[in-house]
Parts: structure tokens; sequence; C-alpha cells
């Protein structure tokens, strides 16, 4: 059986981490296509991704951003897609199940999984915030909806993902789940959080202070509202 959803990864300057994300997806069954999108790193990136047979590598000129997966749901082949970090990937189940949940709900643009953090498997804090929506569980639904997620265990409906055009290149890095979320929400596509589906997320240890990251996260609401 062949796989109906591409994982999508934008990256920079974490060959090493990439490296162990990219041998966490090739050992799914079926291994699922991958696109990397090389966001003008300065290491080895591109060269270490393109030692995965299944892996197809786009070196970008300049840093795009979090708008760089645009680029790899774009010349996806698959109705589905869904994005990785390079400190993050998929347990072995998610990515057939989500399509299962797919196809089941015509309606639904984006799942959001649940984000288990580091080798304990501890769960994101985001998530007890996405179980308990106020937007609740309407009927027909795959789960509550929501208007946030973690890009890093998101699946998207391709055709709707490129209806809204994708991740805002305005916000770069920083709340550009939200805004997509509310694009999606704006042209009828449900937004839901399922909790039996699941992501991995190990961070990074070259993150930017998180000072910094709630700066960003902050200029960018700021934007959007």
């Amino acid at each position: 059986m062949s796989a109906r959803t591409t994982v999508v990864i934008a990256t920079r300057n974490r060959a090493g981490e990439l490296a162990r994300t990219l041998t966490q997806l090739s050992s799914l069954e079926p291994r699922p296509p991958v696109v990397v999108l090389d966001n003008a790193s300065e290491d080895d990136t591109a060269e270490v991704a393109g030692r995965y047979g299944n892996v197809r590598v786009i070196r970008l000129p300049q840093n795009l951003g979090a708008a760089a997966r645009t680029l790899g749901v774009i010349v996806a082949d698959t109705p589905y897609v869904a994005f990785s970090d390079d400190d993050s990937w998929w347990a072995p189940d998610a990515l057939s199940e989500a399509e299962r949940i797919f196809d089941e709900h015509p309606r639904t643009g984006l799942l959001a999984a649940r984000t288990l953090v580091g080798p304990e498997c501890r769960d994101d804090p985001v998530t007890p915030d996405m179980e308990r929506s106020p937007l609740g569980h309407p009927d027909g639904a795959p789960g509550p909806l929501v208007l946030g997620f973690l890009a890093c265990s998101a699946i998207v409906r391709r055709t709707a993902y490129l209806q809204v055009g994708g991740f805002s290149p305005l916000l770069h890095f920083g709340a550009e789940e939200q805004l997509l979320a509310y694009d999606l929400a704006a042209r009828g596509w449900d937004v839901c959080y399922v909790g039996h589906l699941r992501a991995h997320h190990h961070p990074s240890r070259s993150r930017p202070p998180s000072s910094w990251r709630r700066r960003a996260e902050l200029r960018n609401r700021l934007l959007i509202a």
C-alpha cells in the first residue's frame, strides 16, 4: 500500500537533528515521501537529507521561515500533508489514522495531533487547552474545534491548505499556526484536535531563547489582530 501523506519539513542549520527525524520517519510503514525545505542552511543539512531515498530536498537561497512549508505542499502529490519540524516525527499509526479520518470527514481541513515531548513522552502544555476547546465538539467533526495548533504535529488536507494560501510569509515565524487556522475556518473548513493522533517532539537544544520566541509571537499576534 502506497502512502497518501507527504511529510514536509522546513529546517535551517540542524543537520544532526534532522537526520534523527528522517531516520524515524523512514521507519514508518508505509514509508511516507518527505520534502525537506532547506532554509539557506550554512551547514550540511542538504547533504544529510539527500542520503535518504524517500526524501526530496529543496535548497532555498534565503530563509523563508514558516512559509517555506508551502513550497513543500505545492510539490507534494498526495492528498494529505503532515508537518514535522527537524526535531519531531510521527508515531507509527498516526498518518494512516489521519488518512482514515480525512476520508470520513470531508469538511475537515486540518487535524491537530497530541504532542508528546521528550523521551518521557509528556504532554505539551497546549494539549489540555485543545482538549477543552470552548468551541466544542460538534456532530460530524472528528474532534473539538480549535483555532490554533502546533505546526510540528499537524496534518492538512492539501486542497484546503492551498485554497487559503498556506502559512503567511508576513509572519515568518511565530503565531503562524493561528493565522492559518483562522483562514481555514473562514473558508468553512473544520480545524480539529484529535488526541489519539500522536507526534513526538524532542525540542532542539539550538533554539532561540524563550524570551525571543515570546516577543516574536506577540508581534505576530498584533499583526494578525
